[in-house]
């Protein structure tokens, strides 16, 4: 019936904004998260794709939590298919919650061609969060190789802002195999955008936004 219909979209779209602000809450509570704004203003009309180093599972979370409201429901996170649709809660929260942009990562089963997922959200009007090293660093390094998305999709949309972020201290606040978080101050710290050079090769932009993203670290983790 489509009054039935109509009622089950509200209660998810209800379920999915209690849920929103249920999970940010306490991702906020739990590391008392602080942004740090550098040479990029926190409120802007203009999109942005940002990208940041990937330690965690919850690190679209914090980022997507400092944001402002009018910036954040207007961002969507660039997240694996293959995790977050892997059952019912994480699909849930993947689509309904996040309105994420689920990219197919496994090549023997590749449907579309995700910079063109991406630029289409931008198309849209949805600013990005994305993650250039493709998956999560658990090793020493600071940073592991960048995948050649982030470069793409800035090639293809050279107008919009490329955000270098920076997250600290969340692989500490819930280390791999860890089941019970550790409460403990995290930053997410937000550098100055950077945009695609006319004829720029791949290769070079890639590796001016590494240089980007780790000036941001904190002068303790760089000694």
């Amino acid at each position: 019936m489509p009054g039935s219909f109509s009622v089950d979209n509200c209660a998810v779209r209800f379920a999915a904004r209690f849920a929103a602000w249920g999970i940010t809450s306490f991702a906020r509570l739990l590391t008392a998260v602080q942004p740090d704004w550098r040479g990029v203003d926190p409120i802007s009309t203009g999109q942005r794709i940002y990208f940041a180093n990937h330690v965690s599972h919850g690190d679209f979370v914090l980022i997507w939590s400092v944001l402002p409201p009018r910036l954040r429901t207007a961002t969507r996170p660039v997240a694996g298919a293959d995790y977050w649709n892997g059952d019912a809660l994480r699909r849930f929260i993947g689509t309904s919650v996040f309105n994420s942009v689920l990219i197919d990562r496994t090549p023997l089963a590749h449907r579309g061609d995700p910079i063109a997922q991406m630029a289409t959200a931008l198309d849209e009007g949805a600013s990005l969060i994305l993650f250039p090293e493709g998956t999560r660093n658990l090793g020493d390094e600071a940073l592991m190789p960048f995948k050649t998305g982030l470069a793409r999709l800035a090639a293809v949309r050279p107008d919009v802002d490329v955000v270098p972020v920076w997250i600290d201290n969340l692989n500490r606040v819930l280390p791999k195999g860890a089941l019970i978080p550790v409460p403990l101050m995290c930053r997410v710290t937000f550098g100055a955008p950077i945009r695609v050079s006319e004829g720029e090769a791949i290769p070079q932009f890639l590796e001016r936004a590494r240089e980007a993203l780790l000036a941001l670290r904190p002068r303790t983790e760089t000694a």
